[in-house]
């Protein structure tokens, strides 16, 4: 099927965007200004994929998703559907939306889209940025950026070296709590940050359903839990420590309670919960997690990312009885964190204690208490209180969230991402590919300390 051309915009930029930097690529006339939306192709149309291009729903008049790559064919057509893309712009896979790509720029001197948003697995994160990078989008990749130092470094440098704006799924930045605590301790008002801890409560089904049964259940696969999970965690810590870097890190943990060891007795030799006598009693029945809230009619996660297209008692129950997501989970082969603690010294003296737990009724809720010279502010992702020593006086603080995903960090990178994109202004990010190499950079000397039990950097 040829592709429908008049469906695909080029570049543009608004008048005074400024990053006079970025280069006339592609024959595409980058100097030229316009108002239409922001166009972006989504390479993953899973749970991140929809929760980014949703905002396209939202704010039709800021982003349009014009082009999909997705190999599950029901999941694609779904996503298709819901931005009415054109049947010439989908695509099974990324490879041949970028081949499209590459004949669309040598046939009419346009991309298929300004920027790219990447929600592959992250062994997969590399190749896609890279060869995106090459053909000159800008790209938004999901965290983590990779999943080794080496291939760390090797995005970064394709990031700089084809000068494009580049967004990083660290969307704790962007929630509406965050940037409010964030916005007081880089305003001193309460003096220097001396010291924060930091817990990270996964959720205890949460884990079950993603670091057991899940795609990120194995590190060779995938990559180590503290990386897959708390990457973003690691980089607000640094972001808020700032100027101050990172100087010595040590870390513990282990994977301690899900594996064949702490089988209760009762479930006997049952290696799939439909068949355990102790599943009623179970908290991670696979019936509680997804076919009881499915009977109330919840579709959404985690039910969603077990089945291609929409979630129903009779495709679930299959994926139950046949899938990974049904099988308990002291049988698998998990072999990622489910307890660990990062302790950092920062070159200013301060200093951070972080910790990733799996085992918790709160899911992803974190609880931050941060210590200043002059007062404190203690907080749980929806309210925090701010202290001054000086004078005595406590006060309550309530941002409004935006909905969606992590307090609304979903929506408020994906909105910033695209403005970023619209005026050319990478540092509407608030950060950059250097800063977000520096903090994962981080977390791969805290997992290296736990491995080698010794501190790092």
């Amino acid at each position: 099927m040829p592709l429908n051309t008049a469906a695909i915009k080029p570049w543009k930029r608004s008048p005074g965007s400024g990053h006079s930097s970025l280069p006339s690529r592609m024959g595409i006339d980058i100097a030229s200004y316009s108002n239409e939306p922001v166009t972006l192709a989504i390479v993953g149309c899973g749970s991140r994929g929809k929760a980014y291009s949703a905002y396209a729903i939202g704010e039709p008049t800021k982003c349009k998703v014009v082009a999909v790559a997705e190999p599950r064919p029901k999941t694609r057509k779904l996503m298709t559907e819901a931005h009415l893309v054109d049947k010439t712009l989908t695509f099974e896979s990324w490879q041949d939306l970028l081949k499209a790509s590459e004949e669309t720029v040598k046939t009419v001197g346009k991309r298929l889209a300004d920027a790219v948003i990447i929600a592959v697995q992250d062994r997969m994160h590399l190749e896609v940025t890279l060869a995106f990078a090459e053909q000159g989008y800008h790209i938004l990749c999901e965290k983590p950026m990779a999943t080794s130092i080496e291939d760390c470094i090797k995005m970064e440098a394709a990031v700089k070296k084809a000068n494009i704006i580049f967004g990083m799924g660290h969307v704790l930045r962007y929630s509406p709590y965050n940037k409010a605590v964030s916005e007081f301790v880089l305003s001193r008002e309460l003096g220097q940050l001396v010291n924060v801890v930091h817990v990270e409560p996964v959720g205890y089904f949460h884990y079950a359903h993603s670091y057991v049964r899940g795609n990120w259940s194995k590190e060779e696969e995938c990559s180590f839990s503290l990386m897959t999970k708390s990457c973003h965690d690691i980089d607000l810590l640094c972001h808020w420590l700032s100027p101050g870097t990172p100087k010595r890190v040590s870390s513990f943990g282990s994977l301690l309670h899900f594996r064949k060891e702490s089988k209760p007795r009762e479930a006997g030799d049952a290696k799939r919960c439909f068949d355990c006598a102790y599943e009623r009693t179970c908290p991670y029945s696979a019936k509680k997690i997804y076919l009881e809230p499915l009977s109330k009619g919840q579709i959404g996660w985690p039910v969603a990312t077990i089945v291609d297209g929409i979630p129903d008692i009779e495709n679930v129950t299959s994926a139950l009885q046949h899938g990974s997501y049904g099988r308990c989970v002291y049988e698998h082969d998990n072999n990622v964190c489910d307890n660990q603690v990062v302790n950092l010294e920062f070159s200013n003296g301060a200093t951070v204690s972080f910790t990733m737990i799996a085992q918790t009724e709160r899911i992803c809720e974190r609880q931050s208490r941060l210590h200043f010279s002059h007062g404190e502010i203690i907080g749980d992702m929806n309210t925090f209180t701010v202290t001054d020593f000086r004078t005595g006086k406590t006060t309550h603080h309530a941002p409004k969230s935006e909905g969606g995903n992590h307090g609304g960090g979903d929506i408020g990178l994906i909105r910033t991402f695209v403005e970023a994109v619209r005026t050319g202004q990478q540092e509407l990010l608030g950060t950059n590919v250097s800063e977000v190499l520096k903090s994962h950079l981080t977390v791969f000397a805290a997992e290296q300390s736990r491995r080698m039990g010794r501190c790092g950097l």
